[in-house]
């Protein structure tokens, strides 16, 4: 068999490995066990096969890794699910105080809570969502209270 066929074996094999662990490495050493087996297929001997894996796999791991992996610990560009809420503004529809309350927050009804313990904002006053807290939106009036 020749030499060729057992890297393309084992670039297999390395794949199959990635798609379980998703290391990420185990993925680029598959991609350069591609490359020498190709290097090997259109005739090259060993030499070439071998240095075309080394370079391949250290171009990848050294290279390539670090910046998938900065990638994937970005947050999203788009907040989305309860994060979008934060930062909008909703109107009281059920007196809020640091306990309870109602709110119309992007047309439905949350359940809420006054930022601060000490303030009862009435039905009708415009709010800021400031976090989501459970199920609970915790909201502080855009206007001073009376």
């Amino acid at each position: 068999m020749p030499l060729w066929v057992l890297w393309l074996i084992a670039a297999v094999a390395l794949g199959i490995a990635e798609a379980f662990t998703l290391t990420l490495s185990l993925g680029l050493l598959a991609v350069a066990a591609l490359v020498a087996g190709v290097v090997g297929a259109v005739g090259m001997g060993v030499v070439p096969q071998v240095l075309a894996f080394i370079i391949t796999s250290a171009a990848g791991i050294l290279v390539i890794r670090p910046i998938a992996r900065r990638h994937l610990k970005q947050p999203p560009l788009l907040p989305s699910g309860t994060d979008a809420l934060v930062g909008r503004s909703a109107v009281v529809i059920e007196q809020v105080t640091g306990d309870h309350g109602r709110i119309k927050l992007q047309g439905e009804e949350w359940s809420a809570r006054a930022l601060d313990e000490d303030h009862v904002i009435p039905a009708g006053v415009h709010v800021d969502v400031m976090e989501i807290d459970g199920a609970t939106a915790v909201v502080y009036p855009r206007e001073a209270l009376p």
